[in-house]
């Protein structure tokens, strides 16, 4: 059971769960909207109460990094015409089962305030503000 979560701040993934089961193949998506002409877009990996785990990022130009842990099964491919930069897990296993999150670097430009998110808890029934 993968868990796919929304978070918006210039990134939309889809809402609900992705249900899949062990040695299946999934690709969670991710769209985003830039106007900066250099950015990243990095996928994530809560599960628990722990917190977000890297995974891998990729640039618009370039070819990014990748967690060694998770090499060999997670894989992204950034398009830039379409704006996506999917995230496919292969082989999958129960340890896979997770919070995903998509987030765009840079986020904020020329911009001094506070920021506020709301995040849901994994099973959207707390609502977790942060800034």
């Amino acid at each position: 059971l993968l868990l796919c979560s929304l978070v918006r701040h210039k990134t939309q993934q889809p809402t609900g769960d992705v249900i899949a089961a062990e040695e299946d193949t999934v690709t969670l998506d991710c769209k985003f909207e830039t106007s900066d002409p250099s950015y990243y877009l990095f996928w994530y990996k809560q599960d628990g109460n722990n917190s977000p785990k890297f995974i891998l990022n990729r640039p618009k130009f370039g070819t990014g990094n990748t967690e060694k842990e998770y090499e060999e099964r997670f894989s992204s491919t950034l398009d830039s015409t379409s704006k996506s930069v999917p995230l496919k897990i292969q082989k999958l296993q129960l340890s896979d089962s997770a919070v995903y999150y998509c987030a765009l670097q840079p986020t904020v430009t020329g911009n001094t305030k506070t920021l506020y998110k709301n995040l849901w808890s994994k099973d959207n029934t707390i609502l977790h503000n942060i800034h």
